[in-house]
């Protein structure tokens, strides 16, 4: 029996794609916007990010710290503390899978179940892997980020955060479910 589809939130969907467009926005608005414009925009970011997909609430700190960037920015009329943005993201990301292995159940068998709702125990045990493989990939995700915000050129940190480290998240997302998609064939589903 295939689950029933959640229902799409139109503001969590406009929240998502100024996320991943976020990078490109600061990158090519620098030099005709100026940051105090391009933190109004983080503020609307964190406005429709409230909740973010599959129910998963990284609590308030991600709001406040993202109000806190966009008004550093905003106060400062500097880019750098919307630059940091992804680290905060990436942060945010690990806190929540990370607390899904303290918190069952993990995030990975969360998204597993939106296709399987009856999962083998044998997928069970590898989606808590899968969750352990996105907590050292979203801590490696900050760390880059957090080193192109800081340290980059501005052509270092938009391609890092805008272009590759999607890539590599599409990449890995793309590859769990192939390998998963093949276990659950190996067990008979």
């Amino acid at each position: 029996m295939r689950p029933r589809r959640p229902e799409v939130d139109i503001r969590n969907w406009l929240g998502v794609v100024l996320s991943v467009g976020f990078p490109a926005l600061v990158y090519f608005g620098r030099d005709r916007l100026s940051p105090q414009v391009l933190a109004l925009v983080l503020l609307a970011i964190v406005w429709l990010r409230r909740k973010m997909a599959f129910g998963m609430r990284p609590g308030p700190w991600l709001a406040v710290g993202g109000l806190l960037l966009a008004f550093l920015a905003f106060g400062q009329n500097h880019v750098l503390p919307l630059k940091l943005y992804p680290v905060l993201v990436n942060a945010a990301l690990l806190a929540v899978f990370a607390a899904s292995l303290w918190y069952p159940p993990p995030v990975a068998e969360r998204i597993a179940r939106l296709g399987y709702p009856d999962l083998p125990q044998e997928i069970v045990t590898y989606t808590r892997k899968v969750t352990q493989v996105w907590c050292v990939f979203f801590g490696a995700n900050a760390l880059t980020a957090l080193w192109t915000a800081v340290w980059g050129s501005d052509d270092v940190w938009f391609y890092y955060n805008g272009i590759v480290a999607y890539l590599l998240a599409g990449l890995i997302f793309c590859g769990e479910w192939l390998l998963r998609r093949r276990l659950l064939r190996a067990l008979g589903w």
